[in-house]
């Protein structure tokens, strides 16, 4: 009697032991950003649209045509493109030129996914890459926060000129409430602290995400703050510091990138700890208010050496029994 084959699907990382395929956790991700997204087009106006679609669209094109280059397999459909291009709008400004969301695609899609064999081979988070690479290349158009005229914003925003993050760090109050529901200046998918921290544990109750990345990323930036930030235990000047600014976009939905994060329990305990101290670090000694972006990159690159030192050993000879 002839033995049965058994046919074993192998695919890049990441490999999660659930029914659950990357379609549907892309998917997921999109819907838990999309009330940040929907309130920035609300918050900055047709102009906030516009750059998503480029984003969203263009990143998709760059991965179309780099899987035909390449003699791939079409993988637009697991919406991985999707979720990168949502994400990399969501970090510009509402005023960047058109055709800043599109060269940012290209770099994050082209450059730090496909030439490094796709998705589940990059090494760092290509959104957050393609928004450092905008930074340093176009560090004005990155830096202007200048709001379109006829937006609800110009009514209801508190802070003339500046972000509130960059009025913490000078020194100035703000108004906590606006930056947490997100009537402020910032990027177009940052300000609202609120809508973000629902998606964050909108992906945590359904497991989409370990909440230990987030949850010791911004424990350890807190942390951080109260010891260095030079105000002691000002409750009030930590709960600016986490309601402005890009840390609730980061912690929740880019530190938790599963190919660029940490596959281990206890080297994502350390990987949150590692972020929450240099985004403190480059927040509060740094020339720039904000730090997250150059934080996760540069965690991203420590994620292999966290995993060889926080695996768990075999069970038996040499190993240690649970």
């Amino acid at each position: 009697m002839a033995e049965e084959k058994t046919l074993l699907n192998v695919s890049s990382s990441p490999h999660i032991r659930v029914k659950a395929d990357t379609c549907y956790l892309m998917k997921m991700v999109v819907a838990a950003l999309a009330p940040a997204a929907v309130f920035g087009i609300f918050n900055f106006g047709p102009r906030a649209l516009l750059i998503l679609a480029l984003s969203i669209a263009s990143a998709c094109f760059f991965e179309a045509m780099m899987d035909k280059i390449l003699h791939k397999p079409l993988s637009i459909g697991d919406f991985s493109a999707v979720v990168t291009g949502l994400l990399l709008g969501m970090n510009l400004p509402v005023g960047v030129p058109w055709w800043m969301p599109i060269l940012g695609s290209a770099f994050a899609i082209i450059i730090v996914k496909m030439l490094f064999g796709g998705l589940g081979e990059n090494f760092m988070n290509p959104a957050l890459g393609a928004r450092c690479f905008l930074l340093i290349s176009f560090a004005g158009k990155m830096c202007d926060f200048t709001v379109p005229d006829n937006t609800f914003l110009t009514v209801a925003d508190a802070v003339s000129g500046a972000t509130p993050l960059a009025a913490v760090k000078a020194g100035e109050e703000i108004n906590l409430m606006a930056s947490f529901i997100g009537y402020t200046k910032g990027t177009i998918g940052e300000t609202s602290a609120l809508l973000l921290l629902l998606g964050g544990i909108f992906l945590c109750v359904t497991k989409i995400i370990d909440w230990k990345i987030p949850v010791c990323y911004i424990g350890s930036f807190s942390i951080f703050v109260l010891l260095f930030g030079g105000h002691g235990f000002d409750l009030y000047y930590l709960a600016c510091e986490l309601c402005t600014g890009g840390l609730m976009l980061g912690a929740w939905f880019m530190a938790t990138d599963y190919v660029t994060s940490p596959i281990t329990p206890k080297g994502r305990v350390v990987y949150g700890i590692i972020l929450g101290v240099l985004t403190g670090i480059f927040r509060l000694f740094g020339a720039s208010a904000e730090g997250v972006s150059y934080a996760i990159i540069f965690s991203n690159l420590l994620v292999p050496l966290l995993e060889r030192v926080t695996i768990r050993k075999a069970f038996g000879r040499g190993g240690h029994a649970r």
